[in-house]
C-alpha cells in the first residue's frame, strides 16, 4: 500500500526515526552504557577498546542490511539481567541520550504535536530505552521491539521482526489502518537510507542529516533535507 492509496482516509500523524535523526545515537551507544556501569573505570575503558573493534564487523553488516544488523546485534545482551538493565533506562537517556540530542528536534515534534497530529517514533531500539524518550518528547506511541527474557535474563532475541527497513513502512501501514490515519498527509523523518521504506510510505518525507545514499535519493526526488546539530557541535562552531 503506498501513501497515494490512503489519501483522504483520516487524519495525517508524522513519524520519526529515533536514533540519527532526533539525536546522534545508535543502539551500540546504549549497549555499551549498560555494559560498563558494572565495571571499574579502567576495565571499563579497556573493554570498550575491544569492543570497538568488533564494531568494525557491525559498521560493515549495518551498510549490508540494517535489519540482519539488529538481529546479529541485540544477541549481545544474552545473559544479561533483565531487571537490572531495564532499570538504567532513566540513567541512559540522561547520561546518553541526552547529550546527543539535536538542538532542533524538540521544537520540530513539539510543532507537530501543536498541529494536532499523533506523534509515533518507529525505532530499532528496544522498548524500554526507548520509553524515558517518548515519554520526554509527549509522543502519542511508540513502534518498537523488546528483547526476549528467560529465567530473569536476557536470551539476545527479539520478540519479532527487527524494526527496520520494509518493517518500519509496514508497521506504520498497520499503525495507520488501526489509527485511521491519512499517510499521504502524514509526515516522516528519517536519516538512513535503511528507512527509505517509511519514507517512502508517506506523503511528506522529511530527511534529517542523511547518509550519502539517503541525500543523493532525497535530492532526485526534492524531498526537504534539514542539517540538524547537538549542543556540543554548535558550540564548536562558535568557538
Amino acid at each position: 500500500m503506498s501513501a497515494g492509496e490512503q489519501q483522504g482516509s483520516g487524519k495525517s500523524a508524522a513519524f520519526f526515526d529515533v536514533d540519527g535523526t532526533l539525536a546522534k545515537t545508535t543502539i551500540v551507544h546504549f549497549y555499551i552504557y549498560f555494559r560498563k556501569r558494572r565495571m571499574s573505570p579502567i576495565i571499563g575503558k579497556a573493554w570498550e577498546m575491544l569492543f570497538l573493534i568488533k564494531c568494525v564487523y557491525y559498521l560493515v553488516l549495518d551498510k549490508i542490511n540494517r535489519s540482519r544488523l539488529n538481529i546479529v546485534f541485540y544477541r549481545s545482551y544474552r545473559g544479561m539481567n533483565a531487571a537490572y538493565v531495564r532499570g538504567l533506562a532513566g540513567d541512559c537517556h540522561h547520561d546518553v541520550f541526552l547529550p546527543r540530542l539535536f538542538r532542533e528536534a524538540p521544537d520540530c515534534v513539539a510543532a507537530h504535536r501543536e498541529a494536532g497530529r499523533p506523534v509515533v517514533f518507529v525505532t530499532g531500539s528496544i522498548d524500554f530505552i526507548m520509553a524515558p524518550v517518548v515519554e520526554a518528547f509527549h509522543a502519542t506511541d511508540m513502534l518498537a521491539r523488546t528483547l526476549v527474557e528467560e529465567n530473569g535474563s536476557f536470551t539476545g532475541a527479539l520478540d519479532g521482526p527487527p524494526v527496520g527497513d520494509e518493517e518500519k513502512a509496514r508497521l506504520m501501514r498497520h499503525y495507520a489502518a488501526e489509527h485511521d490515519i491519512d499517510l499521504s498527509a502524514s509526515y516522516a523523518f528519517g536519516d538512513s537510507i535503511a528507512d527509505l521504506p517509511m519514507l517512502e510510505t508517506v506523503g511528506h518525507p522529511q530527511v534529517v542529516n542523511p547518509d550519502r545514499t539517503l541525500e543523493s535519493v532525497a535530492r532526485s526526488r526534492g524531498w526537504p533535507i534539514h542539517r540538524w546539530t547537538t549542543s556540543t557541535e554548535t558550540d564548536g562552531n562558535r568557538r
